[in-house]
């Protein structure tokens, strides 16, 4: 589901907007901004220090909006660089953990605590929508985040009969590969200092990860429909004092369902996008 919902969030170049992202551009200090020219009108008008006291402030406003502008890039370079880590520590961890066992099994739960904090930790990119350092729909980030977080620890922590699927190994390498080149190209995005070839990485690697962290999402879920059904868990039954029911197994088999119209949406607007990054191509979306 996180390959799915990630493609909303994708836009060209180093300024895409991600919740994890560029903030906007602070405002320049200039004469001729409308703050400033108002109280240079306001001045001249009553002959009074009123006028400059204004300018003063505007002046000072527009200097907090500079350094807030700064604090959200020091802070969002730090936090990508910090997620850039951590991904790049899980996917040691992995390769590590194949080359000493030679099987897959126990892979999850051998890297299971770095994948909840860093998976979790990324509920902070709803936090930078929120307010306001990154110009990303709210919506989108918090439908990306909680996707990834509900495969994490409603499917794969809860049902621990599926920890050692193949399709787990799957979406973890999509995932972790993903995770390693998005936060890269916006850490260097940042710097104002991005690579060709992670910018070639990003709109490329994609074009399997996509796939193949789909289909180990899907393959996941469905693995897990068994043990759901039997259990019973996570659904309320009728009767109850508060008189609602939920079937668990049921919203599996929706969540399922909903990557059939999804993820061939979603998949051609990245290669849109991959064409307009990499290659210039003037993109004109249709309306629906």
């Amino acid at each position: 589901m996180g390959r799915l919902t990630e493609a909303v969030a994708a836009g060209g170049g180093a300024s895409e907007a991600r919740s994890a992202g560029s903030p906007p551009a602070p405002l320049p200090l200039s004469s001729t901004s409308p703050g400033c020219a108002a109280a240079m009108a306001s001045s001249e008008e009553d002959g009074t220090n009123g006028g400059a006291s204004e300018a003063s402030e505007e002046r000072e406003a527009v200097g907090k909006r500079r350094r807030l502008g700064l604090l959200a890039t020091v802070w969002l370079t730090f936090y990508n660089i910090a997620m850039t880590a951590g991904w790049l520590v899980l996917a040691i961890a992995m390769v590590r953990f194949y080359m000493e066992k030679g099987t897959h099994k126990g892979l999850y739960k051998s890297i299971q605590k770095t994948l909840k904090f860093f998976q979790t930790f990324a509920l902070l990119e709803i936090v930078h929508c929120l307010i306001g350092i990154v110009p990303t729909s709210v919506l989108v980030a918090g439908v990306q985040v909680s996707s990834r977080i509900f495969m994490v620890w409603l499917v794969t922590h809860s049902i621990k009969p599926i920890q050692n699927e193949e399709s787990v190994v799957l979406f973890l390498v999509a995932w972790t590969v993903t995770e390693i080149t998005r936060y890269s190209f916006y850490t260097f995005s940042l710097l104002d200092h991005l690579p060709y070839f992670i910018k070639w990485a990003r709109y490329n690697f994609f074009i399997i990860l996509y796939p193949v962290g789909v289909a180990g999402e899907l393959l996941t879920i469905y693995a897990a429909l068994p043990y759901v059904k039997k259990t019973g868990m996570f659904s309320i039954r009728l009767p109850n004092k508060y008189n609602v029911s939920f079937d668990y197994y049921y919203f599996l088999l929706i969540t399922m369902a909903s990557y059939i119209p999804l993820f061939p949406q979603l998949y051609f607007h990245m290669l849109r996008q991959r064409r307009k990054v990499l290659h210039g191509e003037v993109i004109v979306e249709k309306d629906d």
